[in-house]
């Protein structure tokens, strides 16, 4: 296979290829350089670079693989990770002039874990400044477009992850997820991402380490290689108070399934979430498609109760832990999705944040109960089409002015609430020719029998031509975008581009 297209390979089947000397580390990594110089310019997913240091690990991984040495589960596999997560010797921004300049000493708990399975980190990857949002755009390094059309909104926080696997420039990628920002993106960009149950992969940088609203995890290609990175993922870490353990072997493995025994229950909105009606129309249709796969597929009814108003207290009190010493000093230097989360929650109570916790429980009550019923629960992962990046957020759908710039986001964050496990599956495309994302949740710390589901799914999928992974035509990336960096306004240092 010619080297420009050994990226194209899954990363499972790169991990083979590695462990039988039949692919360099070093040659793969060059594939994806190049794949990176030629491709980024039109979607700009790659943050901060560190292409010499990246070059240096992938001759000492060929050297141990050479050698004969027992080899990690990611041996010689590139690895992009979000630009909020800490790495040790390359810029790590947050997407925030604030943090234009910083450099961490160490690693997180799960990119320290990632690289220990022998993964090597080439870059970082795009977000909103601070994560805040499902527009992939920021002062410091500007706008993710979307790889079937850069006019396009990526989706966020993980949209420069989900972009850089859409074209290949990276097989394996690391995200988080808040209110939707593994899932979201990967729905907008044809790709996997995975939101697993809260203490499976540690996040020792939580500031309210007891709240589960934030988790960290794996996108790839296709749900085997994103396993594979959450199996590398997994590990118990004393600095996470909700750390948990499970089987990386498991993890990492399909067990294979009868989808014909499954019983599916299935929402267009979840009773009250903001979809549009093109949405609507063809969440129905496939699931009108694919019924037959189950033993039993019905549409449900669920109470959310007031999850909205849950989402915002609870989303509002992580943002105040974070940001309140920022805002106190000079609220001008967070940007204004910052500004709004903090205000929302600077203004509430005690009184208030007793009441979301206490709906939280509820919510999560009544959700569980639908399991009793059904093995696993499918819904639209996003609520339209990917809309322009220039456009901060959706305002209003369908006439309809929504709450606030995250209301959008309600079918991810909802569940979010509920801390099931989800997972955003390519399913075709939509009325205008863009990814369309199906979310499918699993039951209680479910985790590993989702993605044996998911698994299977996929496959089904790819033998139905409408239903397929879609990738964008590459071919029409070959232009740089400069408009992409038109909202920089505190550009990277020098030595970020090593």
């Amino acid at each position: 296979m010619p080297m420009d297209q050994l990226a194209e390979l899954p990363a499972t089947e790169l991990r083979r290829l590695i462990g039988r000397r039949e692919v360099s580390p070093v040659e793969l990594l060059e594939s994806c350089i190049a794949r990176i110089e030629r491709l980024d310019p039109a979607v700009n997913a790659i943050a901060a670079r560190c292409f010499a240091r990246a070059r240096a690990e992938a001759r000492a991984a060929e050297a141990a693989v050479q050698r004969g040495e027992p080899l990690g589960r990611l041996h010689g596999l590139p690895v992009g990770i979000k630009d909020l997560q800490d790495t040790a010797g390359l810029l790590t921004t947050h997407g925030s002039p604030l943090y234009r300049d910083h450099v961490p000493k160490a690693d997180s708990a799960q990119v320290a874990l990632v690289r220990r399975a022998g993964a090597i980190v080439v870059a970082k990857t795009n977000v909103p400044e601070f994560g805040a949002g499902a527009n992939s755009r920021n002062p410091v390094w500007g706008a993710t477009g979307n790889p079937f059309d850069p006019e396009l909104n990526a989706g966020g926080s993980s949209g420069g992850s989900a972009a850089a696997l859409a074209c290949d420039m990276l097989p394996i990628c690391t995200g988080s997820d808040t209110g939707g920002s593994l899932r979201i993106p990967a729905a907008l960009c044809g790709v996997v991402g995975f939101r697993p149950s809260p203490g499976l992969v540690p996040m020792d940088g939580r500031g309210l380490g007891w709240t589960p609203i934030s988790v960290l995890g794996p996108m790839g290609r296709n749900v085997a290689d994103t396993r594979l990175l959450f199996a590398a993922q997994l590990g118990v870490d004393d600095r996470d108070p909700l750390s948990q353990p499970l089987d990386p072997d498991r993890a990492g493995s399909h067990r294979p399934l009868d989808l014909g025994g499954l019983r599916v229950a299935w929402t267009t909105d979840f009773g009250q979430c903001p979809v549009g009606n093109e949405v609507r129309d063809l969440m129905r249709a496939r699931m009108k498609r694919i019924a037959h796969l189950f033993h039993r597929c019905e549409e449900v009814s669920f109470d959310f109760g007031e999850a909205d108003r849950c989402f915002d207290v609870i989303r509002a009190l992580n943002f105040v832990a974070r940001h309140k010493e920022t805002y106190d000093r000079d609220r001008a230097q967070l940007g204004p999705n910052i500004r709004a989360n903090y205000e929302i929650g600077a203004a509430m109570s005690l009184a208030d944040a007793a009441w979301a916790h206490a709906e939280q429980t509820k919510l999560f009550r009544r959700f569980q109960g639908t399991f009793r019923d059904y093995d696993l629960v499918m819904a639209p992962t996003t609520p339209v089409s990917p809309f322009p990046w220039r456009q901060l957020y959706l305002e209003s759908l369908d006439g309809v002015r929504l709450r606030n710039y995250y209301h959008w986001l309600a079918l991810t964050y909802f569940i979010t609430l509920t801390t099931n496990p989800a997972i955003a599956l390519p399913c075709g495309t939509d009325g205008k020719g863009m990814p369309f994302g199906l979310q499918v949740i699993g039951r209680f710390r479910g985790d590993l029998a989702l993605l044996d589901a998911a698994e299977e799914l996929e496959q089904v999928f790819a033998r139905m031509p409408e239903l397929g992974r879609p990738r964008p035509d590459l071919q029409r990336l070959a232009a740089p975008r400069p408009e992409l960096k038109s909202i920089v306004t505190a550009p990277p240092p020098a030595s970020a581009f090593s």
